[in-house]
């Protein structure tokens, strides 16, 4: 088989394990809760711990693995990764169990960064590159599909700590791919690292963060939460003052002059920050409100990944002949016409209610994601094809971090508003108790603490938090929907064919004789 072949072999698994990491834990979330003993913020913080690592140091890793060799840098991705899956498994306590995310996070920035770069250097641009992306997607397909199925499965008859361990093979298959069939690579033209840009950026980032996920609980007018705000502010004014400056910046600017990079940039965040990020909080839906278990909610997934996993391979083979912007609108229009169909539950609705917005948010995420990882290397130059991948992933990175940070503010905001309305006149309706039951249903934990209330009014408090987790989700759901709408016409408008590389018809051999 040839060494192309390998390659997209290579980063497929490795794409594979990654995602699959994220779409198992999605289900898995409630048990590490009970065993763990973690809060609303812990679960949000499983997810942004490795989203903050992965956004703020993927850049990083581009310009690491274009100076240091591209396979080299993989290699040590995997092997990070692997190592930090282990620690996931072994965690003792929520804090320990970040930590280890965070880490993973840095092992992932690393494969995120080259798999687009190991896959451009070795498939011509145009239809054999098209071909590749469009399996690249059916894989990133499958580990979408897969993964809720695996994570409930793995959940319920092993335990939490399984989903973690399943990386170690994974991993160690691809790298054994990796020493023996793939082809080593750098830019002749890199130079140095741009430490100042990736400690201002990786600072701006968390403190944003930290701020949204602490913002309901502090106050959003406190001297805490400002200071973080200001604080984010000023680091990312500094961060793009330093870019601007440098000789090698992490995040050339000047990129942003043209328009398909720009809008592929903008896609990416749109779709990881709508969709990908209300994951977590449709999860927490199926299992603590519904109380499915995470095999059942595995297969309530079914058909969102489904979708995702036929319609990526029809996709990669449009490349060649749709437009990308043209592929990209529909894509991100067809995920928020999904989530608005998910939006509006009510309390005796059960899972199916969300039937059509999976299916239609399936073909929608299929449709977009080869599409977003061939134009994010088809844009600027071969040599710099690991910098542009991983700006892109960075921007996904950062849409699913800032998304869930952002929603969990909303979602946690309007349910307490809902349930402060329904329980006036009660104990459940005093000072910081209507966010505590927002979250503790949330977190499926809403026995626990309603059995603080006297008997009378516990009905009437578990209707109350019950309808203030519901208006929440409804309401993240419909701002999820007006975000991938927002994507969608930016990518029409911005996205423009003659800027993207593609194939170039070979001149005719002039004939025998012919010619003097």
């Amino acid at each position: 088989m040839e060494r192309k072949w390998w390659t997209l072999i290579a980063v497929s698994v490795a794409t594979f394990m990654l995602l699959l990491d994220i779409t198992v834990v999605n289900v898995a979330l409630p048990s590490i809760r009970r065993d763990l003993g973690a809060s609303f913020t812990d679960l949000q913080w499983v997810f942004d711990a490795y989203a903050l690592t992965l956004a703020a140091l993927v850049l990083t890793a581009g310009s690491l693995a274009d100076r240091l060799g591209r396979r080299r840098t993989f290699a040590a991705g995997l092997v990070i990764f692997s190592v930090a899956s282990l620690l996931c498994a072994l965690a003792p306590n929520p804090t320990f169990l970040n930590l280890s995310r965070a880490l993973q996070g840095v092992g992932g920035a690393v494969m995120f960064a080259v798999s687009l770069a190991l896959v451009a250097q070795e498939f011509p641009a145009g239809r054999e590159r098209g071909t590749a992306m469009g399996l690249y997607g059916a894989t990133i397909g499958v580990a979408v599909a897969v993964g809720p199925l695996v994570g409930g499965a793995l959940t319920d008859w092993l335990g939490w700590e399984s989903i973690f361990y399943l990386n170690l093979p994974i991993g160690a298959a691809a790298l054994l791919v990796t020493f023996l069939k793939l082809r080593e690579s750098r830019d002749p033209n890199a130079t140095r690292i741009d430490w100042a840009g990736v400690v201002t950026f990786s600072l701006s980032l968390f403190l944003l963060v930290l701020a949204l996920v602490r913002g309901n609980a502090e106050g959003w007018g406190s001297a805490l939460i400002v200071s973080l705000f200001i604080g984010a502010a000023l680091l990312m004014a500094a961060f793009v003052v330093i870019e601007l400056r440098v000789a090698e910046p992490m995040l050339p600017l000047t990129l942003f002059r043209r328009g398909a990079f720009t809008g592929v940039q903008l896609a990416a965040f749109a779709v990881s920050g709508s969709l990908f990020a209300l994951f977590l909080y449709l999860t927490l839906y199926l299992q603590n409100y519904l109380g499915l278990s995470p095999f059942a909610a595995g297969v309530r997934y079914l058909p969102i990944t489904a979708l995702s996993f036929l319609v990526a391979p029809v996709a990669g083979a449009l490349l060649s002949r749709v437009q990308a912007r043209l592929l990209l609108g529909i894509g991100l229009a067809a995920v928020g016409a999904g989530l608005l169909l998910m939006g509006g539950i009510q309390a005796g609705d059960t899972w199916s209610t969300l039937l059509s917005g999976f299916v239609v948010a399936g073909a929608g995420v299929g449709l977009i994601n080869p599409v977003i990882a061939d134009v994010a290397v088809s844009v600027v130059p071969k040599e710099r094809s690991g910098m542009a991948a991983g700006i892109n992933d960075t921007f996904r990175q950062v849409g699913i971090a800032v998304g869930i940070a952002v929603w969990g503010a909303v979602f946690v905001g309007r349910g307490t508003e809902r349930v402060r309305e329904l329980a006036a006149g009660t104990p459940a309706a005093e000072g910081g108790r209507p966010r505590q039951l927002v979250e503790a249903a949330s977190s499926g934990a809403l026995d626990e603490a309603v059995a603080a209330f006297p008997e009378p009014v516990r009905g009437a408090v578990v209707d109350a938090a019950r309808a203030g987790f519901l208006s929440g989700l409804n309401t993240v759901l419909w701002m999820g929907a007006v975000l991938s709408f927002a994507g969608a016409v930016l990518a029409l408008w911005l996205v423009r064919e003659s800027e993207i590389e593609r194939d170039r018809p070979e001149p005719d051999p002039a004939p025998a004789g012919a010619g003097g």
